[in-house]
């Protein structure tokens, strides 16, 4: 088997696990390689026939000629030629493809007979089981934005179930993993490996409620975890439950003690390192230091400094990735570069061993170790190193032996940039040849490794950040020393602490500058420009495009340059200066005529001008389109305050914010992957300060233009609002107070705010009549009907408590919306009484109406699906 037939069936390999992402997949993979088992062969036969005669004539018309004699010495062979020829070859890449596939399904995780989840109730799994879980820590605990720690746990034995099928079950063998919360307190001490009992709420995770919405569910699905646990306590008493998980997996001294807890020795080298380097220095910058040398995996990073790295587009700067190995391995090389070959071999594996075993397995640096594997074995061999092939033996590798990876974003950027940095690196560093070598490296590596990231990036997140190119350039120097003095540092903390926290402690300015430029960036308008939902087929064309300019530009370039180089140098040699200068001025024009065939018909300068328009285009044109056309409604799914987005062609409204929670992880994904950049208009009804305390937390990321505020007397004070409208202002925003019956157009749609203390509003939506309703007692309602102040409306919105028939009678809806988990039974009732529709975000999730398609759920559910058929 020749390199060419190996490649193929590794990119078989890769896209058969790629075909996964449809249900029908393997399918269709298996029927393209037996398409082009067929046909493919003919057409290659076909195509060699051509060239050979092709080169046959050019060869009799250029026998002459003496400058062309070396260029025929050294036949270019194009990627057709190189192609096997057998059809067998074809026909067994579409059979590994397949098998991959199948492999995929196989892999992927399934609850077993005994899951824990399956204690979960089937109807109703909202339900939260209280339980006593037994078993064993497979992660290193985490820190949550919540201010919870989390780990996984792998169970052994269940207890105490109240409220599940069975009744109270006593040590029942269970088998699953779990994503355990606890309170921070409640893990100090705690390692992986170690076993322990959890006291909590067994749950299971719901898919999304709102677009946009990160899918928690998904997420534990692929980490092999079909339930949750909310522990409330670790049970770290031995009595209570050595005896049962012994029996279960017997194994002697499974429970350590609350005082005899005991980190494993790799994880006693990851705190020897950390602390050492935190010794002497403050948070962030003692956490960003470990960080930038082991990972954040190994250190717990403040969330709003990770949160700054990522807006400024600096975020692989604190991931493990190939820049500790390749420092690693740099400096296992020059100091024993005076040793064997075998010995360099054995220390090199060696300390890329350690250095995966400190950053927790992440994708990246298995990908990189197992390149650097590559890197030291053919040293050993005397072997030149292709880093291509070596990259994809790296992936091949690695899905071998977790498939599953290749659906995982760390995966996915860690090679796309790799790749971007050995095929895009030489060609831009050939352009900047005039530059020193060292600071041209410092603005192509970022340029190399963001293109072919960037189209990902879109499709997965629908965000770019404009400044990520400036501030990578910028911070680079920072990077490196503290990459640099990380290592050394951390290597100097292994060995003797007191040094490694010496050495830290220089790159306490270092961090500190690194911190100033992320946090910079991130605060500056602009910083992150929303493209709306990329498509499949949209990412495949901007891949495409990166791909045309790869082979059909700068490879095709470079290739004629060398052969045309090569051929200048030989007849320098051969042939005096006079003769030189004639044969050279002959030959001039002649380097378009090389063996090396380009794909686009133009010329290459022409290539990167057309790619970059074409991509531009197709992601601008479709989200402009969008907007431009799209009215619609949103009413997203929250736990406090109500929440409405109304898109009319190209302007947003936002009816109320929610809490900064809600902002972060509701409002703000949603407008994302609908492509905004500012809010036009931003109402809040409520009185009540501290339930839209999420307005400053969405300013930080979004202008508003005009901000509409209920100035009913604020039941939770926050101070003055003077603070609140110079951050509007100084967006170039504007403020203005709302008053009992005031009148606002936003676009075509008219809000009224009918009652400011409860509040009541009303909005005239198309030709329809929306009426939100505050909570108000009993008696309130009834008087509020009896003022005959409301008006009859279509869609009634309300917060899901009991509702007077006083007040249905006097709107009369004929859809009502909850934004709430559960709804009051006897309002219920009424509405079904009287033939109402009813929704609520608890078991719907968000709204979406539009003119044409009327109401439509995030979530599916019984009652909706009946309706419906």
């Amino acid at each position: 088997m020749n390199q060419a037939t190996g490649v193929i069936f590794c990119l078989a390999y890769i896209l058969g696990l790629i075909s996964t992402a449809v249900p029908w997949g393997r399918y269709a993979i298996l029927a393209l390689g037996i398409a082009v088992a067929i046909a493919l062969p003919k057409l290659l036969r076909k195509y060699t026939k051509n060239s050979v005669q092709v080169t046959k004539k050019r060869r009799s018309r250029q026998k002459e000629n003496a400058l062309e004699a070396p260029l025929d010495a050294r036949e270019e062979l194009s990627l057709l030629e190189i192609l096997p020829r057998g059809k067998w070859v074809w026909a067994v890449a579409g059979l590994v493809a397949f098998l991959a596939s199948v492999y995929f399904a196989v892999r992927s995780p399934q609850p077993a007979i005994d899951d824990i989840s399956k204690l979960i109730p089937a109807v109703g799994n909202t339900q939260e089981v209280a339980v006593t879980v037994r078993g064993r820590v497979v992660s290193t605990p985490r820190l949550t934005r919540s201010g919870r720690s989390q780990f996984w746990l792998e169970t052994d034995l269940v207890s105490e179930i109240n409220g599940g099928e069975g009744g109270v079950v006593v040590n029942r063998p269970v088998s699953g993993k779990l994503y355990v919360t606890v309170p921070l307190l409640q893990a100090t001490g705690l390692y992986a490996d170690n076993t322990i009992a959890v006291v909590g709420s067994l749950y299971k995770p719901q898919p999304p409620s709102n677009p946009g919405a990160f899918d928690f569910q998904a997420y534990l699905a692929r980490e092999g975890a079909f339930a949750g646990l909310k522990g409330r306590q670790i049970d770290w008493k031995r009595e209570n439950a050595i005896a049962d998980v012994n029996r279960v997996n017997s194994q002697a001294a499974a429970f350590w003690e609350s005082s005899g807890m005991q980190p494993s020795k790799i994880q006693a080298m990851r705190q020897r390192i950390v602390r050492s380097q935190l010794s002497q220095l403050n948070v962030p910058e003692g956490p960003l230091i470990s960080a930038i040398a082991l990972g954040k995996q190994a250190v717990d990073l403040p969330y709003n400094i990770r949160d700054s790295f990522v807006q400024a587009g600096v975020a692989h700067a604190i991931a493990a990735s190939g820049t500790q190995v390749s420092m690693v391995l740099a400096l296992v090389l020059a100091l024993t570069r005076r040793f064997s070959k075998q010995l360099q071999f054995s220390f090199g594996v060696g300390a890329l061993f350690l250095l995966v075993g400190l950053t927790g397995f992440e994708a990246s640096v298995c990908r990189a170790a197992l390149m650097g594997f590559g890197t030291l074995f053919a040293l050993v061999l005397n072997r030149q190193v292709k880093p291509l092939g070596l990259l994809l033996i790296a992936a091949t590798i690695l899905l071998l032996v977790n498939p599953l990876w290749i659906w995982d974003l760390g995966f996915q950027l860690s090679f796309l940039a790799t790749l971007g940095l050995i095929v895009t690196t030489p060609p831009l560093m050939a352009k900047l040849d005039w530059m020193p070598p060292a600071i041209a490296s410092i603005v192509v590596v970022p340029i190399a490794a963001s293109v072919w990231v960037l189209p990902l990036l879109l499709y997965v997140f629908s965000v770019v950040s404009p400044y990520s190119i400036l501030v990578n350039i910028i911070a680079a120097p920072l990077l490196w020393i503290l990459s640099i003095g990380g290592m050394v540092s951390a290597l100097a903390g292994l060995i003797f602490p007191p040094a490694g926290s010496v050495l830290a402690q220089l790159l306490d300015y270092p961090a500190k500058g690194l911190i100033a430029i992320a946090q910079y960036f991130s605060q500056l308008p602009g910083n992150s420009v929303a493209v709306g939902q990329v498509s499949v087929f949209q990412l495949i064309a901007l891949y495409s495009l990166i791909c045309w300019v790869w082979i059909g530009g700068s490879s095709a370039t470079s290739k004629v340059q060398e052969v045309t180089d090569r051929r200048r140098k030989e007849e320098q040699r051969r042939k005096p200066e006079a003769v030189r200068g004639k044969n050279q001025e002959k030959g001039k024009g002649k380097k378009g005529k090389s063996r090396v065939i380009a794909l686009p018909s133009f010329s290459s300068a022409w290539i990167l001008p057309l790619a970059l328009v074409a991509g531009i285009s197709i992601i601008v044109l479709p989200a402009w389109h969008v907007q431009s056309s799209l009215f619609q409604v949103t009413l997203l799914a929250t736990s406090g305050e109500p929440v409405l987005v109304i898109q009319d062609r190209g302007k947003v409204a936002l009816i109320n914010s929610g809490d900064e929670n809600t902002v972060r992880f509701t409002v703000l994904p949603f407008l994302q992957k609908q492509g905004v950049n500012s809010v036009n208009f931003a109402i809040a009804t409520h009185g009540h300060l501290g339930l839209s305390s999420g307005w400053g937390k969405l300013l930080e990321r979004l202008p508003i233009k005009t901000f509409y505020d209920n100035n009913a007397p604020k039941q939770i004070h926050r101070g003055s609002n003077q603070e609140f409208i110079t951050a509007v202002q100084s967006r170039q925003g504007v403020y203005f107070p709302l008053e009992t019956n005031s009148t606002v157009d936003l676009g075509s749609t008219r809000l009224q705010l009918v009652n400011a203390e409860i509040p009541v509003v009303e909005f005239l939506v198309g030709n329809r009549t929306w009426l939100l309703v505050g909570e108000m007692t009993p008696e309130a309602q009834k008087k509020l009907a009896a003022t005959g102040t409301l008006k009859p409306a279509q869609v009634l919105w309300w917060s899901g408590k009991t509702l007077t028939a006083e007040l249905l009678g006097a709107v009369g809806p004929q859809v009502a919306i909850a934004s709430a988990n559960e709804i009051d039974p006897e309002t219920a009732a009424q509405l079904r009484q009287s033939k109402t529709q009813i929704f609520w975000t608890g078991r719907d999730g968000a709204l979406q109406w539009t003119p044409a398609g009327g109401f439509k759920t995030t979530l599916e559910s019984e009652e909706n699906q009946t309706s419906f058929l």
